[in-house]
């Protein structure tokens, strides 16, 4: 089974006028974006079961809270396999879906989805200031070259009484092992463990209310208060 297949398996336009183009930041040098962009014409059709994978999030109410009127920053979107269902339900709110992988992202936008596609790396374009009401890392934490930067911009894009969800389908231990073992340019993607975690919300204001690290999931959330 080749490295794309593997890794896909794994993981299983209109204006939005509060949400302003992120400000890009220095070029970097990633290789997981070419690595994105090699493999998104085949994403799709790599041995995955979107609907499956929204079926599993479907169970996750309690915790997902999509209730109509949020207006949603999905990050890492990939090719949109999740962002209509998401559109779907936070509708009359909107989704604006972000990805690092130009080529992912042109596969998203084919599907003629309900929502707003931009290139952004959350790691370097800084996003607008307190635009969002949820913010989704849907299996793409790990990939984020500089998890503190990407927390900061993260937690700076949410509203006063906004939450930032990391969700995965699978623990924190077979995240990390998976990727190790996938190699090349996402060996070393890991998520962090929970005491990293706390260390990176408490430095970007962020109360931890949700943790969530057993077989076959991984939900992480920070709140940050009104007063902020």
């Amino acid at each position: 089974m080749g490295q794309s297949t593997r890794l896909a398996r794994f993981h299983s336009s209109y204006a939005y006028p509060q949400f302003g183009p992120p400000q890009p930041g220095s070029p970097v040098n990633d290789p997981r974006i070419a690595f994105f962009d090699r493999i998104a014409a085949d994403w799709d059709h790599s041995g995955q079961n979107p609907q499956e994978t929204i079926d599993r999030l479907s169970q996750l109410d309690e915790h997902l809270r999509l209730t109509p009127g949020l207006d949603l920053l999905e990050v890492g979107c990939g090719t949109g396999q999740i962002t209509g269902w998401l559109a779907s339900r936070v509708a009359p709110g909107r989704v604006v879906a972000v990805d690092f992988a130009e080529a992912m992202l042109a596969q998203a936008r084919a599907k003629r989805i309900d929502a707003e596609f931009r290139r952004c790396d959350v790691c370097a374009d800084r996003l607008p200031s307190r635009t969002v009401d949820l913010v989704l890392c849907f299996h793409s934490f790990p990939h984020f070259r500089d998890q503190h930067a990407a927390m900061k911009n993260l937690a700076g894009a949410l509203r006063p009484g906004g939450r930032l969800l990391v969700v995965h389908l699978a623990s924190i231990a077979a995240i990390n092992a998976f990727h190790d073992g996938v190699g090349g340019e996402v060996a070393g993607d890991h998520l962090p463990n929970e005491p990293q975690w706390n260390r990176l919300l408490a430095a970007v204001g962020l109360r931890r209310t949700v943790w969530i690290d057993r077989e076959g999931l991984f939900v992480l959330e920070g709140v940050l208060d009104d007063k902020q």
